[in-house]
């Protein structure tokens, strides 16, 4: 019988060994807490939930919905488990942490040929690795994963601006252009008023912040500095910096704006914008009520908030396979949000998927992915597509291709993607039993 290593216990090392177990295989599973616990878990057990006990929408006409519907579809552990687990929450999954964790665990330990070892690991052998540690893997791991990515570092910190879509900018509040002209339109400007500028700036000063753990505090601040301690320096803080308008004019009234917010598109996504100098520890609800205060991003639609945490994760795009393997040694493969996911559940997804294509690989079968078209298989396009500026994502229906025939309304073009992505995941589902 194959034996095959996954090192870390949270939701994606949890739902591979799980898997890879009820096809058969002999699993080792490495869980270092609570021999070695991390600033932020509190306990040892197995998918512990440290943020939040939040899972997301349920509709399935968002795309966190879309994501559960095809995990489903998969058979997926931990979403059977929080279902299992989970309290009243209005229109969101939301479990009770304890019995959550409690019952990933008792099916894991249910498997006769799934071995618990409460210890850190650092060996990466010749067989087949998941290495699944998570965003506080440890130092000694991490020189291990640096050494066999090539990767001069991993990523220790997370400073994210916020991305919006592109759709959903005024676009009669906001113009095409390049500073002083040069290097052409590549920047999609959003000016403000004197009166603007400083409602903005007052709002922001006094908006709320996340709490960050001692640990995070020294990394990030010596990184980057988040835009409402800038404005916090100075009312002109901003106007001198990420808001400055030097160089650029205002194509509609030929003059110079008083500030200006500037948008950058994702690499290879025309529909996603990042709001550029963005980093910010506000609160997500703040995020979305101040930076909506800028006029041409009223109605702003937020893909993923800005945020600055203590993170680790891979230069996917450089490193990883679409299966999740190494491009640099295909017997190891990564799992969980050092793969670049963000979010539980899609951790959990990418740990599903690098069992289903580790028993392919054994079985001597090509991978396979879920199309393009489904939650999942757009994902998995996005953190191995070519990203000089890469940072982790979540799932969103703006990885999605864009519908045959274009629909209009927002409503019903999202029920059109979940609807082509049911379809897609239920076909793709039928091929691995198949």
């Amino acid at each position: 019988m194959d034996r095959i290593k996954i090192i870390g216990g949270g939701l994606a090392g949890s739902e591979c060994a799980y898997r890879l177990a009820k096809m058969g295989y002999a699993v080792d599973l490495y869980e270092m807490r609570p021999v070695k616990q991390t600033p932020v878990h509190k306990t040892g057990g197995l998918a512990e939930l440290v943020c939040s006990n939040s899972l997301k929408s349920t509709d399935i006409n968002t795309s966190q919905g879309l994501l559960k519907y095809e995990l489903k579809t998969l058979d997926s552990l931990i979403l059977r488990v929080a279902e299992d687990t989970k309290v009243p929450a209005g229109g969101a999954l939301a479990v009770e942490r304890n019995a959550f964790s409690e019952g990933v665990e008792r099916e894991i330990m249910k498997m006769e040929n799934v071995n618990v070892f409460r210890s850190e690991c650092t060996d990466i052998e010749d067989g087949i690795t998941v290495i699944a540690s998570g965003p506080l893997t440890s130092d000694a791991l991490s020189e291990k994963i640096l050494s066999l990515t090539g990767e001069q570092q991993l990523y220790f910190f997370d400073a994210v601006a916020p991305i919006v879509t592109a759709e959903s900018v005024d676009k009669d509040k906001s113009f095409f252009a390049g500073r002083y002209g040069k290097g052409g339109d590549d920047y999609l400007n959003c000016p403000m008023s004197r009166e603007e500028y400083y409602a903005f700036v007052d709002e922001l000063v006094h908006a709320d912040t996340v709490i960050l753990k001692d640990f995070e505090k020294k990394e990030i601040f010596s990184a980057c500095m988040p835009v409402e301690v800038m404005a916090k320096r100075g009312e002109d803080t901003l106007r001198f910096g990420p808001l400055r308008p030097v160089g650029i004019r205002d194509p509609r009234t030929d003059e110079r704006p008083y500030a200006v917010v500037q948008l950058r598109k994702e690499d290879n996504y025309d529909e996603l914008y990042n709001i550029v100098g963005f980093q910010t520890n506000l609160k997500f609800g703040e995020q979305k009520r101040v930076f909506s205060l800028i006029p041409a991003l009223h109605d702003a639609e937020f893909v993923r908030y800005g945020v600055m945490h203590r993170n680790t994760f891979l230069n996917a795009p450089e490193t990883l396979n679409g299966d999740f393997s190494c491009k640099k040694n295909e017997n190891v493969y990564f799992a969980g949000q050092i793969s670049g996911v963000e979010g539980y559940l899609e951790s959990a997804m990418s740990g599903l998927l690098c069992a289903i294509n580790i028993d392919r690989k054994l079985r001597g079968k090509e991978i396979i992915l879920p199309p393009e078209t489904t939650a999942i298989g757009s994902l998995i396009r996005y953190i191995t597509s070519p990203n000089k500026n890469f940072q982790p994502m979540h799932v969103s229906y703006s990885l999605m291709p864009e519908l045959d025939d274009r629909v209009k309304d927002k409503k019903k073009r999202k029920e059109e993607y979940s609807r082509r992505a049911i379809s897609a995941i239920e076909q793709f589902a039928k091929t691995i039993k198949e």
